[in-house]
């Protein structure tokens, strides 16, 4: 796996490209190692909020690995490689933010159904505190229709923080409490982050 492509803000921007993904036997011969990583990686970078709200934090990995078990899965050969690579490049966090998967988990479909409901507009009330700051989560472009007319919102949101360079050292100095918070009308939740997820997400911060 590189990093490439051109850049912005003066840096090259991280992209997953073609030469990066391997073919189906490629893949499949390491799969096994490499699912045992991705779980070993995924373990600091999952944040729980309440009892069904849990936050996937992503990076150029996380998101490298998605590629390719959708190639797996789904046997779509180039055009779908393409495809994919639309779909989760602009998810790679690019330095100066955090990037993050939020799912709603209700096994129950009558429960989830009406809580899905009661949550509209769920992906603007993610906020990361820290010292004196406070970033409050947008959601990826693309995502902003997943709240229905109804109001009935989507199980699955991707979300981003951005970051200024002084947010950046406070977040990155060790030992920094930072407490991730919900505050909807239907659902409030806060959760100190870990320390070996606080450095984890520190090293997206680059």
């Amino acid at each position: 796996m590189t990093d490439g492509g051109n850049g912005g803000l003066m840096m090259k921007l991280k992209q997953i490209l073609p030469k990066d993904i391997l073919g189906d036997d490629a893949f499949l011969a390491v799969r096994q190692n490499k699912r045992q990583e991705m779980i070993s990686l995924k373990k600091d970078r999952r944040v729980a909020l309440g009892d069904f709200i849990m936050l996937h934090f992503e990076n150029f990995t996380t998101l490298w690995w998605q590629v390719q078990e959708m190639l797996r899965i789904e046997k779509g050969g180039a055009a779908q490689i393409q495809d994919e690579l639309a779909a989760y490049n602009p998810l790679v966090p690019q330095g100066h933010e955090l990037v993050a998967t939020l799912m709603i988990e209700i096994d129950d479909p009558v429960i989830r159904r009406k809580t899905l409901q009661e949550l509209t507009h769920i992906e603007r009330c993610i906020a990361l505190r820290f010292g004196e700051h406070r970033i409050i989560a947008t959601a990826e472009e693309e995502d902003t229709a997943r709240t229905s007319e109804s109001g009935k919102t989507s199980a699955v949101h991707f979300l981003r923080w951005t970051f200024s360079e002084a947010q950046i050292a406070d977040f990155t100095k060790p030992q920094t409490d930072v407490i991730v918070e919900v505050v909807h009308p239907a659902y409030t939740s806060k959760t100190l982050l870990a320390e070996s997820t606080r450095q984890a997400l520190s090293s997206d911060l680059t």
